[in-house]
């Protein structure tokens, strides 16, 4: 009697995921797709049936980091021929998108390029692959959201973790002159809430507790309202938050990556409001000059911005601050950069990521006359660094002897111990501690590093997720100036 195959063949897959924390959020996406056709996760791409590597196109030199990977990979799917098997591979995401002919003229052995709209097409790809025995391509927007064609289970209950990220809104209208993202992830769109909030709750009910909502541009959420008698036809990121923090599960709510020009009343009032939603906010300024952020096509100036922190601050008088800085945008001078060093030294943030300006291919920054040179870039990136990195430290530091709700996540180096985050997601050590991961703990805080925080169990776990009355006080005279 011949065997007769009752499921799908058992294989595995590797994903490697470079950049944004939306690639992370997709990378699970892909394997969620993946996993009806026998596919599940493996620790290496020596073990892989299938490797994706899903890219990013922010950074400079992304592209380069991709064909080094390839090159890797290409000795593996060699070997892996001679000794009769196979493994495909796959080039996904924004690298994809904006260089999908160039990736298969320089790397023919790839299997498969597709770009972040195309991800829930996989298993098309794959049976065009079988059919056509030649490396297929799908970079196309398609004109349905990909979102209504992904699985609304999750395969596997245990595999979120405690903290999970959940995409709300993708793509990007705004064209920032130095940025590739309305390229390669399109014009902006927002999900329908009730889908999101269905979402939550199946995250929820699989043990995560934290959501991060993700978007290009988040906090233009604009998804269509549950139909009902009153219900608005559109509810923004202020509506949505509010909704979710009534998820079952959910005690902690973040946000990423904001635009300034786009925090509107509803969603300061949000941060004043819901004790789920934690005291950290990640919103970009990306230079001190008006000058420079009016050639990067910025719909805002360094005063609005100041006046922004103001009213977040006075909302949330417990609020971090964090941002993005680009040092060496073309035509900036020193007088422009001395102003980003103004606006760091008098809003103060507990964290913030600065970058030498990279030109973007396409991009109408690349062009700009008046490219800043290299050793200057990298003598105002040091500068900046300098500031940031003390104000970050000295943040940590004004930790010491405060009680933070950590949500434990993870298991630390030593024997007992593990590791969590707190409420500005400083990563926390604590030794045998009394509960296990999952837990939000009260810790007192008894040592501060450059990036991390050592503490110590306080008593019983922690109710909400950092509220006003969870340890946390105002920290708005020491960051401001």
């Amino acid at each position: 009697m011949k065997n007769r195959q009752l499921g799908p063949l058992a294989q595995k897959l590797y994903i490697k995921t470079y950049g944004c924390q939306m690639n992370v959020y997709d990378s699970g996406r892909m394997a969620d797709v993946l996993a009806p056709l026998g596919y599940t996760l493996a620790d290496s791409p020596e073990d892989a049936d299938m490797v994706i590597l899903n890219t990013c196109h922010i950074r400079e030199k992304a592209a380069e980091k991709v064909y080094s990977e390839l090159g890797r990979l290409r000795r593996l799917k060699t070997a892996r021929e001679k000794q009769g098997g196979r493994m495909i591979l796959a080039v996904a995401g924004c690298v994809a998108q904006a260089e999908s002919e160039e990736i298969l003229d320089r790397a023919p052995f790839v299997d498969m390029v597709f770009g972040p709209q195309a991800y829930h097409r996989l298993p098309e790809l794959l049976a065009g692959l079988k059919r056509a025995g030649k490396a297929v391509l799908d970079t196309d927007f398609p004109p349905e959201p990909k979102f209504d064609h992904l699985p609304k289970d999750i395969p596997d209950p245990g595999a979120p973790g405690t903290s999970a990220f959940l995409t709300v809104q993708e793509g990007c209208d705004k064209f920032c002159t130095f940025c590739v993202v309305p390229y390669t992830r399109g014009a902006e769109y927002s999900r329908p809430a009730e889908d999101v909030i269905a979402e939550a709750a199946r995250l929820a009910a699989a043990g995560v507790r934290e959501v991060t909502l993700l978007g290009q541009n988040v906090n233009n959420y604009h998804g269509a309202g549950p139909a009902g008698p009153g219900s608005p036809e559109t509810w923004g990121l202020g509506r949505l938050i509010r909704e979710l923090a009534e998820t079952d599960g959910i005690e902690r709510i973040r946000y990423t990556t904001s635009y300034p020009a786009d925090m509107n009343d509803e969603l300061i009032a949000a941060h004043a409001d819901v004790p789920e939603l934690m005291p950290f906010l990640h919103l970009p300024v990306q230079s001190g000059s008006d000058t420079v952020l009016k050639a990067m096509n910025r719909r805002h100036t360094a005063d609005d911005y100041r006046r922004l922190a103001g009213r977040l601050r006075g909302a949330r008088p417990d609020i971090g601050l964090s941002s993005d800085f680009i040092v060496g945008f073309p035509g900036e001078t020193d007088a422009d950069f001395a102003a980003t060093l103004r606006l760091v030294e008098e809003i103060g943030f507990v964290q913030a990521y600065s970058f030498k300006y990279s030109p973007r291919p396409g991009t109408p920054a690349a062009a700009m006359d008046a490219q800043v040179p290299e050793t200057v870039k990298s003598e105002r990136l040091e500068a900046l660094q300098d500031v940031l990195n003390a104000q970050q430290l000295a943040f940590n530091r004004s930790c010491v002897g405060r009680v933070l709700p950590v949500l434990l996540d993870r298991p630390g180096r030593k024997p007992g111990q593990l590791v969590g985050r707190s409420p500005y997601m400083q990563a926390v050590h604590v030794d045998d501690p009394i509960e296990g991961p999952g837990a939000i703990v009260r810790l007192v805080i008894t040592a501060a590093h450059a990036n991390s925080l050592k503490g110590g169990v306080e008593g019983a776990r922690g109710q909400g997720a950092g509220g006003q009355g969870a340890g946390a006080e105002p920290i708005a005279e020491r960051a401001s100036a």
